[in-house]
Parts: structure tokens; C-alpha cells; sequence
């Protein structure tokens, strides 16, 4: 196991910036709406992270739901990652599917290709593509992409444990496996144990009070939370 694991946060306001970084996160990832899994940022948003010290890489998801994307929404999707690219951010973090799950070689490679010369991160659209990951590992490799963000096929890291496992020996030295989704404090001691982690993925943030009216009339996410920058530097530390 690497002496130092990378530690990647994913952000969505401009608070939830400052405390990633202030807290020592070695990489950002930048979205809208984390509630809903994370949409592509506001340009606002963007230009704010480009003067970050961190690499940024903007997630590319124009719309909540699936990843099954049509022609309306690859318009919207390649637009998302020139203003990625013109904001002068390190990289975009992308993901298509076909209806059964499978990743969408045609569709994901459009994007790929189009975001040449950013970083590239392939999302969690990864985790509807198992039980069997090979094949999209492989093919991950073969777009060129630096990683590969999942949670093994489950909605937390640890119920994907086994499944993780076999995507690292899969991948080998040839991309790296990024394992997110219930990384926390708790749960990074097991997560630790099982895989040989080179990266890793959390929002390390905290419970927040719903705001009062803004909540009553649906503004605000019942279950809202923020980025805490004394749990990314305590994620931090226990990566060392």
C-alpha cells in the first residue's frame, strides 16, 4: 500500500470548496445538487474552483436520473465540458450507460474524445455495468481514463467490498480504482484493510439544520448536509 493515499472531495458550494481545501483535500470534485448524486457545476462555480491550489474535476451530468443519454442530452453534455475546459479547470468526471446498464462504448467515447486534453474520471454510471466489471474496466482503459470512481455494484463501499477487490486485481497497475459512496471515518479502517488503495473518494462532510421557511417551501434537501474541513483533515490523516 502507497505510504500516502490521495484523498478526493466532492463539493457542491462555494463553502463546501474553502473547507476541502482548508482541510488538506488532494483533489476536488465539483458539483451541483451532491443530493441527487451530483450535477454538472455552475459556470459561476467553476470560475470560483479554478483558483483553487487542488486539481478540480467538474462532474459532466446535465440532468438528474440514469445515464442513458440522447442526442438533446449530448448537446448538453459536450457544451458542459467546454465550459469545464474554458473555465480552466484539471479535468471532467463522465459516465454513460446503455438501458441494460452496460457502459456506452459509442456515447461514453464522444465524450471522452471531446474532453481530450482534461483529466478524466469515469463516474459511478460503473456501477450499473457489474456483476461482472471486467469488461468495463478494460474499456475504461482503452478511452484513456485515470480512474475509475465506484463503490463495487452497491450503495455503500463496504456492502461492494468483494467486488472492489476483484475490479483492483482486475486493473492492476493499468488504471487506478477510486472506491466511493459511505467512506467515511467509520468505515475507512475496513475499506483500508481490503483494498490496496491508491485513491479514494468522500464528501466528508456533516449533518446541517435545514433552514426553516426555504425548507417548508422545498428549497432546501430535508437531509441537507456540509463539508466539514476537521473531517478532511482527519480523513487525511488516517490515510497516511
Amino acid at each position: 500500500m502507497p505510504e500516502n493515499i490521495l484523498l478526493e472531495v466532492c463539493v457542491d458550494s462555494p463553502e463546501g470548496l474553502a473547507a476541502a481545501i482548508s482541510g488538506g483535500a488532494d483533489r476536488i470534485e465539483l458539483c451541483s445538487a451532491l443530493e441527487i448524486g451530483g450535477l454538472t457545476p455552475s459556470p459561476g462555480l467553476m470560475a470560483l474552483a479554478a483558483g483553487a491550489q487542488v486539481p478540480v474535476y467538474a462532474m459532466i451530468r446535465s440532468r438528474p436520473g440514469d445515464f442513458v443519454y440522447g442526442e438533446g442530452d449530448m448537446a448538453a453534455l459536450l457544451g458542459d465540458i467546454d465550459a469545464v475546459r474554458a473555465a480552466g479547470l484539471a479535468g471532467v468526471v463522465l459516465g454513460a450507460n446503455h438501458v441494460d446498464g452496460r457502459l456506452h462504448r459509442d456515447v461514453l467515447g464522444r465524450l471522452a474524445d471531446h474532453a481530450k486534453g482534461l483529466g478524466r474520471t469515469l463516474h459511478r454510471a460503473f456501477d450499473l455495468s457489474g456483476p461482472d466489471f471486467a469488461p468495463a474496466i478494460d474499456l475504461a482503459v482503452e478511452l484513456g481514463f485515470e480512474r475509475i470512481l465506484t463503490s463495487g455494484g452497491q450503495a455503500t463501499v463496504l456492502g461492494g467490498i468483494d467486488a472492489l477487490a476483484a475490479c483492483f486485481a482486475h486493473a492492476g497497475d493499468r488504471i487506478v480504482i477510486m472506491p466511493g459512496s459511505g467512506v467515511n471515518l467509520e468505515t475507512l479502517g475496513a475499506i483500508k484493510a481490503r483494498l490496496p488503495l491508491r485513491e479514494i473518494h468522500s464528501s466528508c462532510s456533516t449533518a446541517a439544520n435545514p433552514a426553516g421557511r426555504a425548507l417548508e417551501l422545498g428549497f432546501v434537501s430535508p437531509q441537507p448536509r456540509r463539508t466539514d474541513a476537521g473531517i478532511v483533515k482527519a480523513m487525511k490523516a488516517s490515510l497516511v
